[in-house]
């Protein structure tokens, strides 16, 4: 089955991200998945919900804010500020980012802070959840290795390990990982999977658009998740820890200028010179970085 961009059915998007995109946060990330684009953000303030002083709850708190531009999507939206409240969208949204990032964090050793991730997406192109928690971790990350943060942790990083997340699809009975909108809005089952480093999963949220989908069905969707995510955290080590630049796809080696072919073998598995050539299938993946 063909898909619109030219896409293996197993291949995610061309990923970018950008460090430091912002002056004023702690840390701050752009994060790109094809067409869709999301700045996620870090801030810390020095105090906490006035829930836990109450219920003499010991450490900090993590909690995110997502919303999208109006003309982020095709159509405009409306402002949310200017109705006079968040959608339910948005609030669901958010709390997934939220309690994804807490489900890796110590909170005890956050001390008596808040942190503040902001998700705005500035343009949407389908899986915006996917990528505000994928990009939100690694501006976590990032903002960690901040000395001054880490001294307020205790020296410290209260960061367990990284998640990331995808979307995948059943579109005209075919499995398809990282949808755009178009297929997403074609998709009978819309699965969006958000897992840790080690292995585990922290959420999925899956839905029969259409008709209802299988055990095997479900696991299938499954292992196609965990497969695109593994490339991802490849890519976020890459960035967080620095590097050689990958070189750019060949001319032969492309997908129509979305990600090469990759480097995954026909039943999914890959290698450590395997990863390596999927980083290089992404070769834009650290153009944008300010080092």
């Amino acid at each position: 089955m063909e898909r619109k961009d030219g896409r293996r059915l197993d291949q995610l998007r061309w990923m970018k991200a950008t460090r430091n995109y912002l002056n004023n946060p702690v840390s701050s990330v752009l994060i790109e998945f094809g067409g869709t684009k999301v700045v996620c953000s870090v801030s810390v303030d020095p105090k906490i919900p006035g829930w836990m002083r109450a219920q003499k709850v010991p450490g900090g708190w993590l909690t995110c804010e997502y919303g999208m531009l109006p003309a982020s999507t095709r159509d405009r939206m409306q402002r949310e500020a200017s109705s006079g409240k968040q959608g339910g969208r948005t609030v669901e949204i958010q709390r997934l980012i939220g309690r994804s990032l807490r489900s890796v964090i110590d909170l005890e050793k956050l001390g008596q802070n808040t942190i503040y991730i902001d998700c705005d997406v500035i343009d949407a192109d389908g899986g915006t959840r996917c990528a505000g928690i994928t990009g939100a971790s690694l501006a976590l990350q990032l903002a960690f290795r901040n000395r001054r943060l880490l001294n307020m942790c205790g020296g410290e990083s209260p960061l367990r390990e990284n998640i990331a997340a995808i979307s995948v699809g059943m579109v005209d009975g075919v499995p398809m990982l990282d949808l755009c909108y178009d297929e997403d809005c074609r998709a009978e089952v819309d699965l969006n999977v958000v897992m840790t480093e080690s292995g585990n999963f922290v959420e999925i949220q899956g839905t029969a658009e259409r008709n209802p989908f299988s055990r095997a069905q479900l696991n299938e969707m499954l292992d196609l998740a965990e497969s695109g995510i593994r490339k991802i955290f490849e890519i976020q080590r890459g960035i967080i820890y620095g590097g050689d630049k990958p070189s750019a796809p060949s001319a032969n080696g492309g997908n129509g200028g979305n990600g090469g072919n990759g480097g995954n073998d026909n039943n999914g598995r890959s290698g450590g010179g395997k990863a390596k050539s999927e980083l290089n299938s992404l070769g834009d993946a650290f153009a944008n970085i300010k080092l």
